[in-house]
């Protein structure tokens, strides 16, 4: 685990760290842009014809990633546009394995949770750190993004998982991760649980999370209040954007803030 002290102000690792600041306000935006991402994917593929609705999805996530990878250091709206076209491309990729491949969403959370594992051992294997705040090499770029597409397709086959498997719907399985993501951070606080370890066990909660919640206030009335993926998108997008460009005026105004170094996984988890 990182030391408190072993990042200070002057670690070059400030001028190149590629991931926000690990704050409260950073949990909010990731769930915001969760349920957004769920409930605009469903909504793209209602409204267009299914292949250009996955194959416009496929390309605003490339180029989102590619605009990422080019720059030398975080940028707020970069970061946060190519994390919310995760959010969209992974949603389609989980409806694909289960509605046209055909998979089970027990099997297929199985397999997810698999791949998962794999991805973080590799990353782990290669850098001997899982810790988003040393994110500056392109390799380990690579991994993280890999990381991320593949908790936002868990997440939300987890998410279908516990409403439609387990019959427990979408508001009691919004209640049910609303729950778990508390898990790590009581865990790191109480039990000591490893500060990295609990991140990446939060971070793959909030997207059943947001999804579930912006499932259950779009979905019919037999499951949920039937408010429309349109309306529940744009809901989810507004206090977002708003938030995100709270973040890039504190930057702006404090340009401190990024060139302080990154924060250690303990500081970060106590945000």
């Amino acid at each position: 685990m990182t030391n408190r002290a072993a990042l200070t102000d002057s670690s070059p690792l400030s001028l190149l760290a590629k991931v926000p600041r690990i704050t409260a306000l950073f949990w909010v935006i990731k769930v915001l842009s969760t349920g957004m991402g769920e409930t605009f994917s469903d909504f793209l593929v209602m409204h267009l014809p299914p292949l250009l609705a996955v194959g416009g999805g496929l390309l605003a996530f490339v180029v989102s990633l590619v605009a990422q990878f080019r720059t030398s250091r975080y940028h707020v709206w970069t970061y946060w546009t190519a994390v919310v076209m995760v959010a969209i491309f992974g949603t389609m990729v989980a409806d694909i394995v289960d509605f046209v491949v055909g998979i089970p969403l027990g099997i297929s959370t199985v397999m997810f949770l698999l791949l998962l594992a794999g991805v973080l051992a590799l990353w782990y294997r290669a850098e001997r750190t899982l810790d988003v705040h040393t994110i500056n090499t392109r390799r380990r770029e690579g991994f993280y993004w890999t990381t991320v597409m593949v908790t936002f397709a868990l997440g939300t086959i987890a998410g279908d998982f516990t409403a439609a498997t387990l019959h427990l719907g979408f508001l009691l399985s919004s209640a049910l991760f609303a729950v778990a993501i508390t898990v790590p951070a009581l865990a790191w606080r109480w039990a000591r649980l490893n500060a990295v370890l609990a991140f990446w066990a939060a971070y793959v909660v909030t997207r059943p999370l947001g999804a579930s919640l912006t499932d259950w206030l779009a979905s019919d009335h037999n499951d949920g209040l039937n408010l429309g993926t349109g309306w529940i998108t744009l809901a989810s997008a507004v206090p977002m954007i708003v938030l995100i460009a709270v973040l890039a005026r504190r930057d702006a105004a404090v340009p401190e803030i990024i060139a302080a170094g990154p924060r250690t996984p303990e500081t970060a988890l106590e945000s």
